[in-house]
C-alpha cells in the first residue's frame, strides 16, 4: 500500500518550484545564479533582475542593517518526492529550529549579495532576491567583534567555491569537496579558523521522535541513514545559531504571512522591532 501511494505521488507531480525559480530566463541552462549567469547579466546577455517595491524595501533594509560576513537564516520551502514532501519544513521542525537554510552576506559594488548553495550549485544572489524564497522566520547572526578580522577569509572562501562550483553534497559527506547549504556556511568560517558548530546525527535531531512517519519515510526513501551526521541552522542550544562566536543581529522574526510566495513581503523596520516579535517556535 505504501509503495502504491509513493507511485501515485511520483506520477501526479505538482509545482515544487521556489519563488526565485520563476526569475530564471526561459531556456537558460545551468546554474542561473552561478558565475556564467552573473557574467551574462553583467554583459547584458541576460536581463538584470527588476526590483519589485517589496524587494526594494528588503534591499534598503539589507544596506542599513547587514555587514560583510553576516549569516542570514531563513525557513525555505524546498520539497522532495515530486514536490509532495516539504523537506525544509520537516528539517526545521525535526531539529526544533525556526530555520532550514543559511547563507553568508557580502557587499559587492555597494550591494548586499548572498552566497549559498543548493542542488543547482553555489549561488550569488542579491539579498533582495534571496529573501524571496523565505517561507517563515528570518534571522541574522554576526561574528563577535573580536573575530571581525576573520571576515575577509570567510568571504574569500565563498568567492572561491562560487568560482569552482563544487557539486551539491547529497551524501552529507565530511569535507568540502561537495557542499550542502549549512555545510558551506560552516566550512567558510572554519576556513578562517572559527568553528561555529558540531554536526548532529540525523536520528538525534531534537524533535525527531515527534515525527515518526516522516522519519520513516526519510530513512526509507532516501539513501541517507539516521546514523549520519549533518550541520544544522539550529536553535539557542544547538547548531550554528547557538554558536558562542556569534552575536544576534536580528532574532527570529514571527511567522510573517503564510508559507507561500507572498511570505515576508516587508522587512522588519529595525532591529528593535524584530526583537519585540520574540522568538517563535516552529509549527509542528
Amino acid at each position: 500500500m505504501l509503495w502504491t501511494i509513493v507511485l501515485l505521488l511520483l506520477i501526479n507531480k505538482h509545482d515544487a518550484l521556489e519563488p526565485t525559480d520563476y526569475l530564471v530566463p526561459a531556456g537558460w541552462k545551468g546554474n542561473p545564479w552561478g558565475p556564467e549567469a552573473a557574467a551574462a547579466r553583467e554583459s547584458g546577455k541576460l536581463p538584470r533582475i527588476e526590483m519589485t517595491p517589496g524587494m526594494k524595501r528588503w534591499d534598503t533594509w539589507g544596506r542599513n542593517h547587514l555587514k560583510d560576513g553576516d549569516i542570514v537564516f531563513r525557513r525555505g520551502k524546498a520539497r522532495i518526492l515530486a514536490g509532495y514532501f516539504p523537506m525544509s519544513r520537516f528539517i526545521a521542525n525535526a531539529s526544533d529550529s525556526p530555520f532550514s537554510h543559511t547563507a553568508i552576506v557580502a557587499f559587492e559594488k555597494g550591494e548586499p549579495v548572498v552566497y549559498d548553495t543548493t542542488s543547482g550549485g553555489v549561488r550569488r544572489q542579491p539579498f533582495a532576491v534571496w529573501v524571496l524564497d523565505n517561507a517563515g522566520p528570518f534571522g541574522v547572526k554576526r561574528l563577535k567583534s573580536k573575530y571581525a578580522k576573520k571576515t575577509d577569509a570567510v568571504l574569500a572562501y565563498c568567492r572561491s567555491v562560487f568560482e569552482t562550483q563544487p557539486p551539491f553534497d547529497y551524501d552529507l559527506a565530511a569535507g568540502d569537496s561537495s557542499l550542502y547549504c549549512v555545510e558551506m556556511t560552516e566550512m567558510a568560517f572554519r576556513s578562517a579558523g572559527i568553528k561555529l558548530s558540531e554536526p548532529i546525527r540525523l536520528g538525534d535531531m531534537d524533535r525527531a521522535a515527534e515525527f515518526p512517519i516522516c522519519m520513516y519515510c526519510f530513512a526509507t526513501f532516501s539513501h541517507l541513514k539516521l546514523e549520519q551526521s549533518a550541520f544544522f541552522p539550529g536553535n539557542d542550544r544547538t547548531g550554528i545559531w547557538s554558536s558562542p562566536n556569534l552575536e544576534t543581529v536580528c532574532p527570529p522574526t514571527g511567522p510573517v504571512g503564510s508559507p507561500d510566495r507572498t511570505t515576508l513581503v516587508d522587512p522588519p523596520a529595525d532591529s528593535a522591532e524584530v526583537a519585540d516579535q520574540g522568538r517563535v517556535k516552529p509549527n509542528s
